[in-house]
């Protein structure tokens, strides 16, 4: 992967060395033994791998949820185990969205509210917060159900609203963890063409653990964890 000029671009996020440890003494549990990886602006990764191979773990450090316990964590460029821990947070606000295989949407609150949460994080004006959560709607074609409240809404109608939500702010980077693990085989689907949309048409970097190879065939490399280091690392076509 090369610009026009033969360089090579800069890594949206790299991670150098990283290890996570948990736990001490007799308990301790290596979950990272070692990881390199960079990852390029506009690329869609899948990460897979079996349970306790530490995808997650490797996730939790790429959205600032965790932190390495040797190694370093670059966000263009940047050092994030230099930042402290609300610089941190606001690196989450301003840069990364989030979407979860549980939806993770607030039960009492229309689809709009839920999606205008982030915003509010922001302190983003009430009017704008409307507009810009109303048109994150439309992306995920849910304009007509704005006002309803998630139990009102199907499983995959719920994870179009977590999409909207995520990508409200314009992130950079789309984590993905199990975003169709809740979801039968039609849904899976519907979903992983709206995060492959938003990966070609706005440049939306995308990261998404799966356990599922009908879905990691839309990314267009996939990463392979196993015993905490990274097994293969392969680009590929993708849909």
């Amino acid at each position: 992967m090369s610009d026009i000029n033969g360089a090579l671009p800069t890594p949206l996020l790299e991670l150098r060395n990283v290890t996570k440890i948990y736990g001490a003494g007799d308990a301790q549990m290596q979950a990272l033994a070692g990881i390199n990886l960079s990852i390029y602006p506009g690329e869609f990764v899948a990460v897979m791998g079996p349970s306790g191979s530490g995808k997650s773990t490797c996730m939790n450090i790429l959205g600032c949820l965790d932190t390495p316990t040797t190694g370093h964590y670059l966000f263009q460029g940047i050092d994030v185990g230099s930042l402290s821990r609300n610089q941190r947070a606001l690196l989450r606000r301003n840069y990364l969205g989030f979407v979860f295989q549980g939806f993770n949407l607030l039960n009492r609150t229309s689809a709009l509210e839920n999606v205008e949460l982030p915003l509010i994080y922001r302190g983003t004006t009430t009017a704008v917060r409307h507009q810009l959560a109303r048109q994150a709607l439309q992306a995920v074609g849910l304009s007509d159900r704005e006002n309803h409240t998630p139990g009102e809404l199907s499983g995959g109608q719920q994870q179009r609203v977590a999409i909207a939500r995520a990508i409200v702010t314009g992130p950079s980077l789309l984590l993905a963890d199990e975003p169709t693990g809740n979801l039968d085989s039609a849904r899976s689907v519907e979903i992983m063409e709206l995060l492959t949309s938003f990966n070609r048409d706005k440049g939306i970097t995308v990261v998404m653990v799966t356990h599922e190879p009908e879905m990691a065939a839309y990314a267009k490399r996939i990463v392979h964890f196993k015993d905490g280091l990274i097994d293969t690392d392969h680009q590929q076509g993708g849909h």
